[in-house]
């Protein structure tokens, strides 16, 4: 090439160059975009969508365009045991699930629902942080569930559709129950008929008189609107409802090391997010409830309601890891 055509040459290319849009120049070396389908039993004003909300968009600072957040709300993809069977197999990526939904798979989890354990969110909050905490994530891990953290749904209520202050009121009534053996044997303890309905189901069981009760949470309480099929809540508080964060770990397999740092991180954070959440949720959901015929209950008889308790801890000692295990528990 003469020189005078070259310098023509090498000036257009600089030209033409100079005019290619910024991220073709800057293109990362790492160009793919996976999709983590992501269930949530609730809608997106809940906690349980809120959350993975605030995690994609953290995990997209961090790290641009290498996820995409597929967060399918309401319980389009199933109850949490259904979305547990979805995880190990690799269809969903990522959910929340409470401790009873998994305690098929890991028995010990049953340990943080033993009733009248905790005290409060900050003792719950020392025990998941403990050593006790670190052995249930590795028997997750075991089962396919890669945990990012644990989280605090509130406390348990009993929830009826005539007020039930003492374990003698709800004798004989039928009583929707997780599908766990912890769960059936508590209120079997106080005469009631345990029934295993996943929740996404309830509504309709209680509305069509397949159960007479049940116990939740405040703030899933009014997510379901179950303030129109059971309007009385009794503040029993008896479980502490404890979750995880978790994710796949056929997916989790398949990740970076910093991918797996980056996730971890927002998971944990979006977790201690989560537990604000549901504090100021709880408070809205019983405005809500309240406003539209829910009502709230003192129990009575409160010997009589701790006196089940222990004899669950009883029958459940040796599959949560022994009474030294909830001693300490206790104590912590």
């Amino acid at each position: 090439m003469h020189r005078f055509s070259r310098r023509m040459f090498l000036k257009s290319l600089g030209i033409a160059t100079a005019t290619l849009p910024l991220p073709v120049l800057m293109r990362p070396a790492f160009a793919r975009t996976q999709t983590i389908t992501v269930a949530s039993l609730l809608g997106e004003d809940k906690p349980e969508t809120r959350i993975w909300r605030q995690i994609a968009k953290q995990v997209e600072t961090r790290l641009p365009g290498r996820f995409r957040f597929n967060i399918v709300a309401n319980g389009a993809l199933g109850g949490e045991k259904e979305v547990a069977e979805s995880m190990r197999l690799g269809s969903v990526q990522a959910s929340l699930s409470t401790v009873s939904a998994l305690s098929g798979w890991v028995p010990q989890l049953q340990l943080l629902d033993l009733p009248f354990l905790f005290r409060d969110a900050e003792h719950l909050r020392r025990v998941v942080n403990s050593d006790i905490g670190q052995s249930l994530k590795g028997e997750l891990l075991q089962q396919q569930f890669v945990v990012g953290g644990f989280i605090d749904y509130g406390a348990r209520h009993l929830l009826t559709k005539e007020p039930a202050r003492t374990p003698q009121d709800i004798a004989g009534k039928k009583i929707r129950v997780i599908q766990g053996p912890l769960h059936t044997k508590l209120w079997s303890s106080f005469g009631a008929v345990p029934v295993g309905i996943p929740i996404t189901e309830t509504y309709n069981a209680l509305a069509s008189g397949v159960a007479d009760a049940m116990d939740l949470t405040k703030s899933a309480y009014a997510g379901f609107k179950l303030y129109e099929v059971v309007p009385c809540m009794t503040q029993t508080g008896h479980i502490r409802a404890s979750g995880v964060v978790y994710f796949s770990s056929m997916f989790w397999s398949g990740l970076s090391d910093e991918e797996k740092t980056v996730l971890s991180e927002e998971t944990a954070a979006g977790s201690d997010y989560f537990n604000q959440l549901i504090v100021e949720d709880e408070t809205a959901s019983m405005k809500v409830a309240s406003s539209l015929g829910g009502q709230v209950f003192e129990p009575e008889a409160l010997d009589q309601w701790r006196g089940g308790a222990t004899a669950v801890w009883r029958d459940f000692a040796d599959v949560v890891g022994g009474m030294a295990r909830i001693d300490a528990a206790e104590a912590a």
